[in-house]
């Protein structure tokens, strides 16, 4: 089996592949906001260095977010597409657990050090605001370990903050898991950009900030085999959609600068109403 994925929900563009014999392959570009222009290439890079084509793929992954508006729906569609078109498996994934899934990659590297306490996502959500998650991996034990294995799958042992959330917000949610769990491993682009506000607490460690700024794609590959290895459902093209929880830049503007309509006669809104 071979298994494509495509992450787009950050700045970076990214590809992998992922074979049943351990092989695999990574392409990444940072593209600011030119996912569109540079996705379809990666895909075929990351194919060529593989020695496959397209036809060859049997399951994709894509990260579904939340992230950026645009590089969600690029990501997403193509993934889409190429579902339909190849008739394959189809399972989307969130960006915080691919941040989370690899931190614990990382961690095989160190024994175990940095799965030893909690592990926060934060992406960038832009408008003065963040999208986080932490993960305890302390909580359910580790898995069999081996190279480019998963010790846990950060599904089953996440707290996720399904707002967006202010930055002074984050800090004290963070520091507040610190103080409760010990050091917070922090991690995204969310953590590079509020790097300020989180070094000076102490409990809070940002030392693979940079490294893991966007979810690497290798890591949402072996995370999605990882799940559809162990029976999780695919989702079918048609109903998968991206992770925006927010409305769209664009739908905001518009309805700041929609004509205000007058109420219809007889109408009260609930501030005319006045309590007795």
């Amino acid at each position: 089996m071979t298994l494509l994925a495509i992450e787009s929900a950050t700045d970076m563009v990214g590809v992998a592949l992922l074979r049943d014999d351990g092989g695999s392959a990574e392409r990444i570009h940072l593209g600011g906001r030119a996912h569109a222009e540079l996705l379809a290439p990666a895909i075929e890079e990351v194919c060529a260095v593989s020695g496959c084509t397209v036809a060859d793929i049997d399951q994709i992954a894509v990260d579904v977010g939340p992230g950026l508006f645009t590089g969600l729906r690029v990501g997403v569609a193509t993934a889409k597409a190429l579902a339909q078109a190849l008739d394959v498996p189809l399972l989307g994934v969130g960006s915080l657990d691919v941040l989370a899934a690899a931190v614990a990659d990382a961690g095989e590297e160190e024994s175990g050090a940095i799965r030893a306490g909690p592990v926060a996502s934060v992406v960038d959500a832009r408008r003065g605001e963040v999208f986080a998650a932490a993960f305890r991996f302390d909580r359910a034990g580790h898995g069999a370990g081996g190279s480019g294995s998963l010790p846990i799958d950060p599904e089953v042992v996440r707290d996720d903050r399904p707002e967006p959330m202010a930055p002074d917000v984050l800090v004290a949610w963070l520091v507040g898991l610190a103080d409760e769990a010990g050091p917070v491993l922090v991690v995204g682009d969310g953590a590079v950009r509020y790097r300020q506000l989180l070094s000076v607490h102490a409990g809070l460690d940002l030392r693979l900030a940079d490294e893991l700024s966007a979810p690497p794609p290798l890591a949402l590959a072996r995370l999605a085999r990882a799940r559809l290895d162990r029976g999780v459902t695919p989702t079918a093209p048609a109903q998968l959609v991206p992770d925006y929880r927010r409305p769209a830049d664009a739908r905001i503007n518009w309805e700041q600068r929609a004509p205000h309509r007058p109420a219809a006669p007889g109408h009260r809104s609930p501030a005319d109403t006045t309590r007795t």
